[in-house]
């Protein structure tokens, strides 16, 4: 369920996201926005409505339901469902609302085309391959048996094969995108050589800016760079992701502002002690909000475009932070993520106090009330 009540707001910048994808689309190929997880968290009806506006043709969603909801609010492109058919009550719904679902094991495949015949109907589906990431997927060694399966079961009709790339945003682990690119070009060769038309694709977001040249393939599924973030941040190929917007913010309201004394404590446990006489605003954001107590004693807002930092433990709904040399008041404005001038917070500030990635930040704070502009 969403965070109903609180004074917490997630700010969602439509327009950055399409910018985005733009710039992902000028690297060739056919361009997927993916927007499963709610968008990571950006709005999924919102965020595919904008791209679809822009020219988008093709979602990339998680779950068949959350593909079934995007189709009933009136998208036209083609819906990819990345986890597939799970329940057998998903099969129906693939077919009813043409979701194209991956899938990735033989008993999935046999499943889905009984109701496929059954219902006098094509099921579309995506083959899934494993060349890397050991999750889930067909190998390689299973393409003489999957063309002789698909041969025996005319109600499925492969219209997409793909696979995943495991290191394609970490410039030190290039050579096994090497490896999986190689492999992948192998099983599309033999499908096709057994008579199959279909799209391929590989590259997420990192393989688009890296490695698009060399194994882009027919499709790319734009991930994470839609919503602003490179993700060769802080390596060495950081210019890869140069004109990346970031599409969230968020902010919430300061509750009170008071004087510390040097030598005093605040927040529960006592963790943090004054070292100097300090003014502190208690600001209306915790744990219940997502707001990470990973963040106790370490984390930044943003306020009036400088950083200040956070006093003691993050509680349920409430988290000091320094303000001295500052001048708030109860009901201003503070950013958690985002705010003006070089004390602005990015996704990837946030993570890497947080010891998570910049994904977690938009699912969570994307549970938030929204809005969009």
């Amino acid at each position: 369920m969403p965070i109903a009540h609180n004074y917490l707001r997630t700010r969602v910048r439509l327009s950055h996201i399409v910018a985005n994808y733009e710039l992902l689309c000028g690297y060739g190929g056919h361009v997927l926005a993916v927007v499963k997880a709610d968008a990571y968290g950006h709005g999924l009806v919102e965020t595919a409505a904008a791209l679809e506006a822009a020219g988008c043709d093709a979602f990339a969603i998680g779950s068949v339901a959350e593909g079934a909801a995007l189709r009933d609010c009136g998208s036209r492109g083609a819906i990819i469902s990345l986890l597939g058919p799970v329940l057998p009550e998903d099969d129906a719904l693939a077919l009813e609302k043409d979701v194209v679902p991956f899938i990735h094991d033989f008993d999935q495949l046999d499943r889905l085309a009984r109701a496929a015949a059954k219902a006098g109907r094509k099921a579309r589906v995506a083959l899934k391959f494993d060349t890397g990431m050991a999750r889930l997927g067909f190998s390689e060694k299973d393409v003489p048996h999957l063309l002789a399966h698909l041969g025996e079961r005319p109600a499925i009709e492969p219209v997409m094969v793909s696979s995943h790339l495991a290191t394609a945003d970490d410039p030190t682990a290039f050579d096994y995108v090497s490896a999986q690119g190689g492999r992948f070009a192998r099983i599309c060769q033999a499908l096709r050589h057994g008579g199959l038309t279909f799209e391929a694709s590989l590259c997420n977001s990192a393989g688009i800016l890296a490695h698009a040249g060399e194994f882009g393939f027919d499709a790319r599924r734009a991930g994470i760079a839609l919503y602003g973030v490179n993700p060769f941040q802080g390596t060495d190929r950081e210019q890869l992701g140069v004109g990346l917007l970031p599409a969230m913010e968020t902010t919430t309201r300061i509750v009170s502002v008071h004087d510390l004394p040097r030598g005093a404590s605040i927040s529960y446990g006592r963790t943090f002690i004054a070292e100097r006489d300090m003014r502190v605003a208690i600001v209306a954001a915790g744990y219940a909000d997502a707001y990470s107590r990973g963040l106790s004693n370490k984390g930044f807002m943003c306020l009036s475009g400088r950083r200040v930092p956070i006093l003691g433990r993050v509680c349920m709904q409430l988290t000091a932070v320094d303000v001295s040399g500052l001048e708030p008041a109860p009901g201003d404005l503070i950013h958690l993520l985002g705010g003006d001038g070089p004390g602005a917070v990015t996704a990837d500030d946030l993570a890497l106090w947080w010891e998570t990635i910049p994904y977690e930040v938009f699912c969570l704070f994307g549970l938030n009330p929204r809005e969009y502009c």
